[in-house]
């Protein structure tokens, strides 16, 4: 199956025939994750008339997006999802203790190469950091999913992204998913499987790669995968219970439909600015804009080496007096870590205010809306008008270097001068 590219190979095993490029498949799903939006599911689950989840093992749902309940409302939905998993006896279901999604699934030995994964969020494409073909569907397709652990789908084009170089320092994977995005246009991915291939991704850790694949949505991508290695074994040997290590060829693919190559070893640290992802810039174009919010977290960049690049920044210096620094480490088992660290003691100390794991600030459910005219430098992945609070506000992105040296100088800041 080596002159098939990742998508046909995937889609190929998963509907028990060969396929191609533009195929319509059956396909049947490894695993199928939701969150908070399981009440939803839950609600067209019961309306086409089912009665049980297809497998139980195969689901995973948790609760992220608005932890601590925030309203009455979220709080009765999460009260129904809890009996529903309950009584439908599901092994994996991750009440508010554990984190964001996207980080827990692959933490707990979830996420394996060459999976069909769907989620009932767009950033499930984050698994494809461990070689799994991983796409995000709405609540209504998910229900049909866990009634039959199958899925409609088109075998997507493939573009191939090739990353090549060095990368300098306090410049990091989100400035490279931000420089690609910005080249590549919002829709320059549509329902493509990104794969991310050369000597910079091959350098990256996990976590960093995982900034490359949970982004590739925000260029459209039905997909975004790196190709599995010694890195990714050494990941799944200390989460998933027996791994008896990585097959050859999992990198051997076919001619892609498209191929384009980033030289990011003069790459600058990268911003996009408001109310789109693909409005990029070098940070120098944008230093001085004065912030009232910082935000450090989210699936994108919520992970341990995120959080020690802040705090690096941060040790011996204070967050600006006009500055509210969130930080929000994306699991209970980050969290730990970080602790055990002194990572979070060091940037309290320093002036964050440090939450509970979960999506919180990143999608305006709650722990730092914005008011109106107010900007905020974010590490999460979308800017959209009213994203984080007011629509009036303004959101940045940026990368963990970035935001900490905003957070400190008060206005957006170049982390290599800082």
């Amino acid at each position: 199956m080596t002159s098939m590219t990742f998508a046909q190979r995937v889609l190929s095993r998963a509907s028990g025939r060969n396929v191609s490029t533009g195929d319509i498949v059956q396909a049947k799903v490894d695993l199928a994750m939701s969150h908070e939006n399981s009440a939803l599911v839950l609600s067209s689950f019961r309306e086409i008339g089912a009665e049980r989840i297809w497998d139980p093992s195969k689901v995973v749902i948790l609760f992220d997006h608005r932890i601590p309940a925030n309203t009455i409302k979220t709080a009765e939905s999460h009260r129904e999802v809890r009996g529903f998993a309950r009584q439908s006896e599901l092994p994996y279901f991750y009440d508010l203790g554990e984190g964001i999604c996207h980080q827990v699934l692959p933490e707990k030995g979830h996420v394996r190469p060459e999976m069909l994964i769907v989620g009932s969020d767009s950033h499930t494409t984050t698994y494809g950091a461990l070689g799994a073909f991983s796409t995000g569907i709405g609540a209504t397709e998910m229900a049909s999913v866990w009634a039959t652990g199958e899925i409609w789908m088109r075998v997507p084009e493939t573009l191939r992204l090739r990353i090549r170089g060095k990368l300098r320092p306090h410049v990091r994977s989100k400035d490279v998913i931000l420089n690609i995005i910005g080249d590549q246009g919002a829709d320059g991915a549509d329902y493509r499987c990104v794969e991310f291939t050369g000597n910079a991704v091959s350098a990256m850790s996990i976590e960093s790669r995982m900034v490359l694949s949970n982004m590739s949505i925000e260029m459209g991508a039905k997909a975004g995968v790196c190709f599995p290695d010694a890195a990714t074994d050494g990941w799944l040997a200390q989460r998933v219970p027996g791994w008896s290590g990585l097959e050859a060829d999992y990198g051997q693919t076919a001619i892609p439909d498209e191929e384009v190559e980033f030289d990011v070893s003069s790459l600058a640290p990268q911003v996009a600015c408001p109310h789109s992802v693909d409005n990029v810039c070098d940070v120098t174009e944008v230093e001085g804009t004065k912030i009232e919010q910082a935000v450090l977290g989210s699936c994108t960049n919520g992970r341990l080496e995120d959080l020690e690049a802040a705090e690096a920044l941060l040790r011996g210096r204070k967050v600006h007096r006009d500055v509210r620094f969130i930080v929000v480490p994306a699991s209970r088992e980050i969290y730990i870590e970080a602790s055990k660290r002194g990572l979070l003691a060091s940037l309290a100390t320093s002036g964050a205010v440090i939450v509970n794991p979960g999506c919180g600030p990143c999608l305006g459910g709650h722990q730092g809306l914005l008011a109106a005219g107010e900007r905020c430098i974010s590490t999460t992945n979308r800017n959209f008008r009213g994203r984080m609070g007011s629509p009036s506000a303004e959101v940045y992105l940026a990368s963990p270097d970035t935001v900490a040296a905003s957070a400190i100088k008060g206005e957006i800041a170049d982390p290599r001068r800082v």
